[in-house]
């Protein structure tokens, strides 16, 4: 690990202030990813601020109904909430799906949102990795590559993101307030927080540097029945092979959101549309063009597959 500097911030403003002050800056919470990373030199920060004290723990209703969650909220107390396990019970059950109990007490909202990929190739530093070295190659293209993105890849990357959390939140419509270095904050919908990677893959969301994760509010809670389903190696501590968030609602429509596929939680509004004709399309149109090789082939059968035990899942439910 490479030397660095460290403080503890007292306040939001303290946070980003000092972050843009720093060059090479990172902010660190439960530091379940930044931590490993740092520890193989995938990550070198220079300086890194400590948001712990920060008053952004709690969750909290909002004026139209729906749920304010502060960035530093860990896994665990997110998932055991009673609110979320009564009115976004998909959230819940993506949480518990999440790494293992002691990583869920460690790991925050904001970290769950921006950890890094699990990619091998990532990892390891004697490989071609795009990501970590801009402009070195991805060897990951000609590796073995069954745990790896199939749509919204490209020539650069072919990584898939990690969270579960994030799949769940992006069915549920979140957006993530943020508070820049210049004191203006913003709201941004999930599902345009995270870039596909393009010609740029290391630029993994639309943050600016020193931008600080405040919250993430969910809307009003959507009725009818909501199922996550993942599969996996493994029962437990297990990345996605394949993940559905799924939100059935009384009039027979459904929302979808797939992980395990792509760069960022992976939905089509425009494809749900024909869920009450036949959910089956819309995996269909979620994995059109999809770039499969023989060793990940697979996963289309197995996103169409979950999917349709998800929603026999939650035809089942009262």
């Amino acid at each position: 690990m490479k030397a660095f500097t460290y403080e503890r911030a007292m306040s939001n403003e303290q946070a980003v202030a000092h972050a843009a002050a720093v060059p090479g800056s990172r902010f660190i919470a439960g530091g379940t990813n930044l931590l490993d990373l740092m520890k193989l030199e995938i990550e070198t920060p220079a300086h890194l601020i400590d948001v712990n004290r920060l008053d952004l723990a709690k969750i909290e209703p909002t004026a139209d109904g729906g749920l304010r969650i502060g960035a530093l909220v860990r896994n665990t107390d997110l998932a055991a909430d009673m609110r979320v396990r009564r009115d976004y019970p998909v959230l819940a059950r993506a949480l518990l799906a999440g790494a293992s109990g002691q990583l869920r007490n460690r790991a925050t909202t904001a970290g769950n949102l921006l950890q890094r990929t699990r990619c091998p190739y990532f990892y390891d530093t004697q490989q071609a990795c795009n990501k970590r070295q801009p402009g070195s190659g991805c060897a990951a293209l000609a590796g073995y590559r069954r745990m790896h993105a199939i749509v919204g890849t490209s020539e650069a990357c072919i990584a898939a993101h990690p969270s579960d959390m994030a799949v769940a939140m992006r069915v549920l419509d979140a957006e993530v307030q943020t508070v820049r270095a210049d004191g203006s904050t913003r709201r941004i919908p999930l599902a345009d927080l995270h870039r596909l990677p393009g010609s740029t893959p290391h630029v993994e969301t639309v943050l600016d540097a020193g931008e600080l994760v405040t919250a993430v509010v969910l809307p009003p809670p959507v009725r009818g029945a909501q199922v996550y389903r993942k599969v996996r190696d493994r029962a437990s501590y297990a990345f996605a092979l394949v993940s559905v968030a799924l939100v059935v609602q009384p009039d027979g429509s459904g929302r979808v959101a797939v992980g395990g596929i792509a760069p960022k939680p992976w939905r089509s509004e425009e494809a749900e549309r024909s869920f009450a004709r036949s959910h089956r399309s819309v995996i269909e149109q979620l994995l059109e063009g999809a770039n499969t090789t023989a060793d990940n082939e697979f996963k289309k059968v197995l996103a169409q597959r979950t999917l349709d035990a998800a929603v026999a899942e939650a035809k089942g439910m009262p």
